[in-house]
């Protein structure tokens, strides 16, 4: 199988951004909290304290709970994959784009095999550069309600990530989320070969649902190849991306509980077993969000006491 070449600098996921984030906002609402139940504990020593006071302090938390619910403006965020951003207790899939799985393989155009899910999250760490990032909520994710839907800026830009993803042709425009605002943004990426176009690959929603037969996309791309082209895509032996330990199988059972396969921890007993997954995760979050349901056979995870 062709070598496959993974960011020296990956750990799975890259950490941008050097400010205090939301949750500290939100810990200081807690800390108001606290001192208003110590106001009515029984018994407490503490001098009654202030009705305004105590008016003014929830309304103060109220606000601050539902603003941090509306839009996240915390300024460390994390880059999970290509498309997707984690806060202190959010994260949002960037509304509108397709990008790779950190796990999907392409090919560049020198008929090389490329590791680009890895290449598009790192580009959206370099879009981020540092910067304060701003996300719009605009709703649960369908296909898994803890992650949220975002339109995501960075300080000094007017053009959102979104779009610059795809623009840059590390995401395509994702429909219908889209609602086609993100077209001619894709068809100019291709024209110029950036990005994922300059080589060849499949649409990342037909490699994360094993859609093995899709289109090939990009100006690599060679029609007398095609078998061997796929076989690269879509590898027997799927190389683990660094600190992705989780592997997914495609199963057919799975589709009883509304899922697509299969993910197994390292606790669980089928792990060993599974030497060919069909995917890779980093997290048990990133499992669930792609259709995965967590195999029956794992141990609970026990702290160790120190």
């Amino acid at each position: 199988m062709p070598e496959i070449r993974f960011s020296s600098s990956y750990q799975g996921m890259t950490r941008v951004g050097k400010h205090p984030a939301i949750a500290d906002l939100k810990q200081f609402g807690l800390i108001f909290a606290r001192a208003i139940k110590s106001c009515y504990r029984p018994g407490s020593s503490k001098a009654p304290c202030d009705p305004k006071g105590l008016r003014l302090m929830r309304w103060f938390i109220l606000i601050l709970m539902m603003f941090s619910a509306s839009q996240s403006f915390a300024t460390s965020p994390t880059v999970r994959a290509g498309g997707s951003i984690e806060f202190a207790d959010v994260t949002y899939r960037l509304d509108g784009i397709d990008a790779p799985a950190l796990d999907q393989i392409c090919i560049d155009d020198h008929a090389d095999t490329w590791a680009c899910g890895v290449d598009a999250r790192d580009q959206l760490a370099r879009l981020i550069g540092g910067r304060e990032v701003r996300c719009k909520d605009v709703g649960p994710d369908a296909t898994y309600t803890k992650w949220h839907i975002g339109v995501c800026t960075v300080e000094g830009e007017t053009t959102s990530l979104n779009q610059l993803l795809v623009r840059q042709g590390f995401a395509m425009n994702f429909e219908p989320s889209a609602r086609g605002q993100f077209k001619a943004d894709e068809a100019d990426a291709r024209d110029h070969r950036r990005g994922l176009w300059r080589g060849c690959f499949v649409a990342p929603q037909e490699f994360r649902g094993g859609q093995k037969d899709g289109a090939l996309l990009g100006g690599a791309c060679r029609a007398d190849k095609d078998r061997e082209i796929r076989e690269v895509l879509f590898p027997y032996e799927p190389a683990m991306p660094p600190g992705c330990s989780i592997k997914g199988k495609y199963a057919l059972r799975a589709r009883v509980t509304g899922n697509v396969g299969i993910y197994h921890l390292q606790v669980c007993g089928s792990y060993p077993a599974l030497t060919r997954p069909d995917r890779w995760f980093c997290s048990e979050d990133d499992a669930k969000a792609a259709g995965f349901r967590k195999a029956y056979n794992c141990r609970p995870f026990v702290r160790q006491r120190t």
